[in-house]
């Protein structure tokens, strides 16, 4: 279809800022959902092409996320692809002295404000007509290996990869993909604290390397853009050099 209609979750910054200026740039009509909104305006701010609908949406919150979609559908009519991209950790902290409130405010935005959004746009996707869409889930390689003292952060991410799953299977009828994006050290601000050294199982603190995250945004652009009948169904995009394969 010519015209391509898109919403991307925590787009104010890093990963969701990148990937919606792909998009944008590509053409695409993207519905930018975030917390802040003056950091959401910066990034419609930032296009070439395309559109930018700014929703201040906390994707914690059901009644936020139901006008973030009403939003959509009266502003686009339809949509085709959802990046469910929001998401946020804790310091590191040994499991021992990990608290029930701290793992509360992981889960509330890693897996509960996923399910929120996917769970509406699955709805738009399967009665709008022509049907179908893309529902990409940001993942992290901590979906397959923990870093140390992230309990929560890890348990979320392989909560997401069933989630994806899940939605794939359901989605089979309704011409709906679900795919997920594991993404390894982007250079984003959520990383930039780790420049000064990253815990490592060993106990010691070390440097690992970064990506650009534009990179990142270019791999949105491509799965996005695939036809329904095509799904890059699991995505490992990450800093060549840092400790991944083998960590732990």
């Amino acid at each position: 279809m010519a015209d391509r209609f898109a919403v991307i979750t925590g787009a104010g910054t890093g990963i969701g800022r990148a990937s919606a200026l792909a998009l944008m740039n590509d053409g695409w009509s993207v519905a930018l959902a975030g917390r802040r909104k003056e950091m959401l305006e910066e990034t419609a701010g930032m296009k070439t092409a395309g559109r930018a609908l700014v929703v201040q949406t906390d994707v914690t919150d059901p009644a936020q996320v139901d006008n973030l979609f009403a939003q959509i559908k009266a502003n686009f009519g339809r949509l085709d692809m959802l990046f469910n991209n929001a998401g946020g950790g804790t310091p590191t902290t040994n499991f021992g002295d990990f608290t029930y409130e701290m793992w509360l405010r992981v889960v509330q935005v890693n897996l509960n404000a996923m399910f929120l959004c996917a769970n509406a746009a699955f709805r738009m996707m399967r009665d709008q007509s022509p049907r179908g869409g893309r529902i990409i889930n940001n993942g992290s390689i901590s979906a397959h290996v923990p870093r140390v003292g992230s309990c929560a952060y890890t348990s979320t991410k392989h909560g997401v990869t069933g989630l994806t799953r899940s939605i794939a299977l359901d989605g089979r009828e309704f011409d709906i993909c679900s795919c997920q994006i594991d993404i390894g050290n982007a250079a984003t601000p959520m990383t930039a604290r780790t420049t000064a050294g990253q815990m490592q199982p060993h106990g010691q603190l070390m440097v690992e390397p970064r990506m650009d995250v534009n990179h990142v945004g270019q791999q949105i652009l491509f799965m996005s853009n695939l036809p329904l009948e095509s799904n890059v169904q699991f995505v490992t995009i990450m800093a060549t050099k840092m400790p991944f394969i083998g960590r732990g």
